[in-house]
Formats: structure tokens, sequence, C-alpha cells
């Protein structure tokens, strides 16, 4: 299939601010979409384009009749607005499409915890409820600090898990809890 046209390049549409109905993660920060992400697009009357999508690993959703749709990096809005963009006139006469998110990419958490691994994350997760979900700290973890990646950052930070603001993850981060000495 083809490369979506540039008018279809969701990303480009970016606003900071969010519409009623769309997703949002911690902080009302507006969710971005990346790879991973399953999608629900509904197409109203089009049953050969409603599903379920994954978007691929190069940021792309491959929509019938359209082709690759970028999707990284966009809203739940932008990308419906992307796809309606492209279906409109040419193959669906004023297309009504939804796209909602169904599972989100994973985070992942290592380190000093009972059970590290790669846990579905749940919007307005905070770091605390990560490492409850990761089984709790080991009797070695210190418990004052964690260290966190986000997604796409080539620099791991240090947060402090006593802090009086509420520390939130994203999907696709990355938490390490630390050993302590003594």
């Amino acid at each position: 299939m083809a490369t979506a046209a540039p008018a279809l390049q969701a990303r480009d549409a970016a606003s900071p601010a969010a519409r009623p109905g769309q997703d949002t993660t911690a902080q009302g920060e507006v969710y971005r979409l990346g790879p991973g992400d399953k999608l629900r697009i509904t197409v109203f009357n089009v049953e050969s384009i409603t599903g379920e999508y994954t978007i691929s690993s190069g940021g792309q959703v491959a929509v019938p009749l359209l082709g690759a749709v970028r999707a990284d990096g966009a809203t739940t809005q932008q990308l419906a607005d992307a796809i309606r963009t492209g279906l409109d006139g040419t193959y669906v006469k004023d297309p009504r499409i939804t796209v909602e998110v169904l599972s989100y990419r994973p985070f992942y958490i290592l380190g000093e915890v009972n059970q590290p691994g790669e846990f579905a994350y749940k919007p307005n997760l905070t770091l605390e409820q990560a490492v409850a979900t990761a089984g709790g700290y080991t009797y070695r973890a210190a418990r004052k600090k964690a260290y966190l990646r986000r997604a796409g950052e080539d620099e791991q930070v240090i947060k402090f898990g006593r802090e009086s603001r509420v520390i939130y993850v994203h999907p696709g981060d990355t938490i390490r809890i630390g050993e302590r000495y003594l």
C-alpha cells in the first residue's frame, strides 16, 4: 500500500490544547499515540474499515483504502481527523470517525522489586502504583529514590519517592529501583 499523503500526516496537526472526549494521561496531559498501542477505529456505516488496529514499530496504522497513516505522536482526535481527511469525498461521503485506545503500550520496571518485568499501563499510573504492580520493594530496595527513563529519552532522571508531589509514569517508561547500602 502507498504511504499516506502529507494531509494524512496526523503528527503535523499537533495542537497543545486537549479536545473534549480526548484521552488524557496524568495531570491532564494529552495522550500521544505510539508504537504498540492497540486502537479501535470506527467509521460509521463502513464495516470494512471499522476494527482493531495496532500501531506498527514505524509509527503507522495500515487503514484499508488509505494505506499507512502516521499515528506516532498524534492524539486520538488528530488520527481521526487524518483518516477523515483521507476518506472524505474520495471513498466515503462525510465520514464520521472515532478512535479510541484499547490498550496502551507497556511500562517496564526492574531492579529491587519482587517481580521485575513488563506491565500494562493504565492512565494516571503513579510511581508508587507501578512498584506495587511489580510486587512491591524487595528488602534490599532503596525506597527513597527511583531512576526513571521516559520513553524516547536517553537520560534517566532520579526521582525521589517520598516527595510531596506525585510522580506519574507514562507508557513506554522504564523504572529502575536501586539497591540500598547498609
